[in-house]
């Protein structure tokens, strides 16, 4: 099953030539291809990410057909130099950057606070695969809830998360949902625009989603051939 905005979806769904159908559950539309993965429009950002993730796998569970596999896929900001411009990206971890609380010494993640948590790891064996298939980058995906628009804020985030290769929104929820399901995750991005200062000139979504849907062409494989029970 993969999750991402409606212009991903396709990107995901183009490398796979099975016949689909749409099938409507509340909140969310899951498009069901054949000998292929459902495909869903998360939406934008963690919530909502995670609430559409979570309906389509409560809706596939009471059905008597779980998922074994979350795969959180798009488009997504990288750091410089570490992850250029049309470059794929799997994380090795998906990690919530700004979900704690800011003090006088600086930005303290919940789990310093006592409580929640703001990393979940995909299967390593998996990240292994699909980086060799598809040519991916592995490092850490970070999510965040909103785009950072500054070389201040992005340096911070480096300082902060020296593993970090890209900045997107949606992929800690989907996590979260996942983990709720006892379902492993996996994200993948193609990366659109540096991380930093907003300019909209130096975007590249065309040529992230050509990246993608390559992407998830050598992926396809990989997924058909993954088994959960044998990590």
């Amino acid at each position: 099953m993969a999750t991402a905005v409606p212009a991903e979806r396709d990107a995901v769904a183009g490398a796979f030539p099975g016949a689909s159908h749409e099938v409507a559950l509340p909140g969310v539309t899951v498009v069901e291809i054949a000998d292929g993965p459902d495909v869903l429009a998360a939406g934008v950002g963690p919530a909502l990410a995670a609430a559409s993730t979570a309906t389509a796998l409560t809706a596939a569970a009471l059905t008597g057909r779980p998922y074994d596999l979350v795969v959180s896929a798009g488009i997504a900001g990288g750091f410089a130099p570490h992850a250029p411009v049309g470059s794929l990206v799997v994380a090795d971890e998906i990690t919530a950057a700004d979900l704690g609380a800011e003090t006088a010494d600086g930005f303290l993640p919940v789990t310093a606070l006592g409580f929640g948590t703001v990393t979940h790891l995909p299967p390593a064996a998996l990240i292994r695969d699909v980086a060799a298939a598809t040519g991916a980058l592995t490092g850490a995906v970070l999510t965040v809830s909103t785009v950072t628009g500054s070389a201040a804020r992005a340096a911070h985030l480096g300082d902060l998360h020296p593993r970090a290769l890209a900045e997107a929104m949606e992929g800690f929820g989907v996590a979260e949902a996942a983990a709720a399901h006892g379902v492993p995750v996996l994200e993948i991005r193609a990366v659109s625009n540096p991380v930093g200062p907003r300019d909209r000139a130096a975007w590249r979504i065309g040529d992230a989603l050509t990246a993608l849907t390559e992407g998830f062409g050598k992926l396809a494989p990989v997924l058909e051939s993954w088994n959960r029970h044998d990590q």
